[in-house]
């Protein structure tokens, strides 16, 4: 049984649709930070809609079937393509992900179903009883942090998909639901997926305090459960302990499941060890008493021991050689040292020049011993040189630092021997010296200013991160941010920008940081700005691209188109490339247009459509331009309302040359370019970049691929001269 925040495990690849093809344009992946690649993502955007029934394959020789679209609610100007028919509304659904294959293997195979004191836990069975009723199909797994409520959701899906199974159905696709609300505090569940015969998991457990009306959600919430009861489907929704409004509604009530018994931490540490890790010797370490003596590992775990320290104790014990001293060094890494910590911290009680240095070592791993000396006293704020005397009495450097636990090794520190140990100190440190919180965050800060290389800082901020999920503290996450104005080069904001992709994507802490960053995304400060874009196009944005989308908004709408506006061009371009996320990122342009954020709006359409770095996205929109009208006549008025924003007039400059180049080199057809740009020429001749591309600028020298597309295209001898907009109003 595993943990209720946990989050592991890597998606399943659904089958691939057919892209536009272009010489260059093979299938690659988008790294998580920089720009992307000049490749075609690994799946194409698209809604993940089962195939038609009873379709039969095309003979190898036919004419390939041309891309299906269908355009709805054309007002946003949504962009849909995919290799087979799709519908596209409005409001593109939550992000879902599949439920890890290593969570469904413990529910199958290691589940536990007694607590510590061999009572039933009914969590799992409750749950499915009401999945399986006639009511909504949903239930709602209520209780404290540490009760099992995840996996035992996802049990009671697996319940519901077995027996599926069993009466010749096919099983459920277990789905992982991400809350990426743009307002998490007003959830809108009009955004839940609806896919037939699925099971989903919703977690809100660490955000449903701050809904502002939750019996409107939970409302919202049961009307959905039960569109999903017409499809065979389900939806498990993992809340806290008084964050469901059960009390309002005897419907609500209904639904309502309680986690009241803990799981045995026992039984569960023994069953992984013996059905997932296949160590039954290491099993019988955890063996409690019934005659007899109990296994020499049995006094780690204990009545108030949660599923989640068992998962890390088994997969401990298993990572171990089954011997004496195996067992030993499985128990202090268990313990996480605590043993180790506590003896070091009574037998240093009067010399806190060498709890100093612990300190120091902790944040230097890897440093000169003798820049750990520097820094412990630097803590202690001495500056004093002893006397020779003093210089030369008690123990060696070396020494001292091996006393408290830390190796030297050619002359540097090291605690590779102690995985954790530094995580232990530093956890120790701030629950029993409170006081010194402050003063520690100060010193750190004073070491970056000092160095601020990536391994200092990437050391340092790792460890702050951990004690900040650990403690669900923010104060080590606003250090962490103020280092940002230390060193604008880009691999020390990357280092930060993937700390705090970390820190928002940790189950208690991450809504808290996700909230900050959308404050800092609006802060003039260019670097933070941009730490901001580059965190939005990381694992954040994977899961919560709606709320990485507002993020991005706001930078975009800087006004000076600086380092940080091009960080959020190139985040927008690695994120809308994502399966399924263009048409949620193309239709959040005409949103943004209608909440007055027109630069913004402006930027990120241009962003998009511009082939230089990758031609795939504009690949893709030229497709389904060819397919539907709307989607062609969308592009013109998007490019219209940018010609007549003069402040992007260069940017609109640099992509319709991108055009000519992506023409030029193959990457994109000229029927449907020439068409939609003619109809832009018809409308914008008066503008700055239409002008130019179509008679040229003085002094100015055009490479041979742009006068090439200029040839082709019509001249104003050709154009009609009152049309639509009329001849050269730039201000359409």
């Amino acid at each position: 049984m595993t943990e209720d925040n946990h989050r592991s495990g890597l998606p399943e690849e659904p089958e691939r649709l057919g892209v536009p093809s272009a010489p260059g344009n093979s299938p690659s992946s988008t790294p998580s930070f920089g720009p992307p690649t000049a490749a075609a993502p690994e799946h194409p955007p698209t809604a993940d809609f089962p195939d038609p029934v009873g379709e039969p394959d095309p003979a190898p020789d036919a004419e390939p079937k041309p891309l299906g679209v269908e355009i709805s609610d054309n007002r946003n100007s949504q962009i849909v393509v995919a290799g087979r028919d799709v519908t596209m509304h409005s409001k593109p659904p939550l992000t879902v992900t599949p439920i890890p294959s290593a969570e469904v293997e413990v529910v199958g195979l290691a589940w536990v179903g007694t607590g510590p004191e061999h009572e039933r836990v009914t969590t799992a069975e409750d749950a499915r009883v009401l999945l399986a009723g006639p009511g909504p199909a949903l239930a709602v797994i209520a209780g404290a942090t540490g009760m099992g409520k995840r996996t035992a959701g996802i049990r009671a899906l697996w319940q519901m998909s077995d027996t599926r199974r069993r009466s010749g159905a096919n099983p459920l696709d277990l789905q992982e639901v991400h809350p990426d609300w743009e307002r998490p505090e007003s959830p809108d569940i009009e955004l839940m997926p609806t896919q037939e015969a699925t099971g989903y998991l919703l977690d809100v457990a660490s955000e449903i305090d701050a809904w502002k009306a939750p019996g409107d959600v939970a409302k919202q919430l049961l009307a959905h459960a039960e569109k999903l009861r017409e499809v065979g489907s389900y939806l498990v929704v993992i809340a806290n302990e008084d964050g469901w409004p059960g009390e309002q509604s005897g419907a609500f009530d209904r639904v309502l499941v309680t986690a009241k018994v803990r799981p045995s931490a026992h039984e569960i540490a023994i069953a992984h060890l013996k059905a997932l890790y296949g160590k039954p010797v290491c099993a019988n370490w955890l063996q409690r008493p019934t005659v007899g003596s109990p296994g020499p590992a049995a006094m780690l775990l204990n009545a108030g021991s949660t599923p989640a320290d068992a998962v890390r104790l088994a997969a401990t014990l298993a990572g171990v050689e089954e011997s004496p001293k195996g067992l030993e060094t499985a128990k202090s890494a268990f313990q996480e040292w605590r043993t180790d910590v506590k003896n070091v911290f009574t037998a240093t009680e009067d010399k806190p020049e060498d709890r100093a240095l612990l300190i120091a070592a902790l944040f230097l791993d890897g440093e000169d011993a003798l820049s750990v000396q520097d820094a412990a006293r630097a803590l202690l704020k001495d500056d004093s040189v002893g006397s020779v005397r003093e210089i030369l009495t008690g123990p060696d450097l070396t020494t001292r630092l091996n006393k408290v636990g830390v190796e030297v090794v050619s002359r540097k520190v090291s605690l590779d021997h102690k995985a954790g140990y530094a995580r232990a100190v530093l956890v120790h440190l701030w629950h029993q010296r409170a006081d010194i919180h402050k003063p520690l965050l100060d010193w750190l800060d004073e070491l970056i200013t000092a160095e601020a290389g990536p391994g200092r800082l990437q050391t340092i901020s790792d460890l702050l991160v951990e004690l900040a999920i650990a403690e669900n503290d923010f104060r080590a996450i606003t250090t962490i941010k103020e280092w940002i104005g230390k060193d604008s080069r880009a691999e020390h904001l990357d280092l930060i920008a993937r700390v705090l992709t970390r820190a928002a994507e940790a189950p208690a802490l991450g809504p808290q940081v996700r909230s900050k960053l959308l404050d800092w995304a609006q802060e003039p400060s260019e670097p933070v700005a941009r730490v901001v874009a580059l965190v939005c196009q990381g694992g954040f944005a994977e899961h919560y691209p709606s709320q990485a989308l507002v993020r991005l908004k706001h930078v975009l709408g800087r006004s000076d188109r600086d380092k940080a506006v091009w960080a959020a061009e190139a985040a927008l371009r690695a994120t809308a490339r994502a399966q399924g996320q263009l048409p949620r990122f193309w239709a959040a342009l005409g949103k943004w247009s209608a909440e007055g954020r027109n630069l913004a709006a402006h930027r990120a359409f241009l962003a998009l459509v511009d082939p230089r770095e990758d031609p795939w996205i504009l690949q893709v929109m030229l497709s389904s331009a060819e397919q539907h009208p709307d989607v062609k006549e969308a592009l013109i008025d998007k490019w219209s309302a940018v010609l007549g924003n003069s402040k992007v007039d260069a940017e609109s400059r640099q992509v319709l040359h991108n055009w000519a180049h992506a023409f030029a080199d193959g990457h994109v057809e000229l029927p449907m370019l020439k068409d939609i740009l003619d109809e832009v020429i018809q409308r914008h001749l008066g503008s700055s970049p239409i002008s130019d591309l179509m008679f040229g600028a003085p002094g100015v020298a055009y490479d041979e691929a742009v006068v090439s597309l200029r040839k082709a295209l019509r001249m104003p001898s050709q154009l009609q001269p009152w049309r639509r907009h009329g001849f050269g109003h730039a201000g359409s």
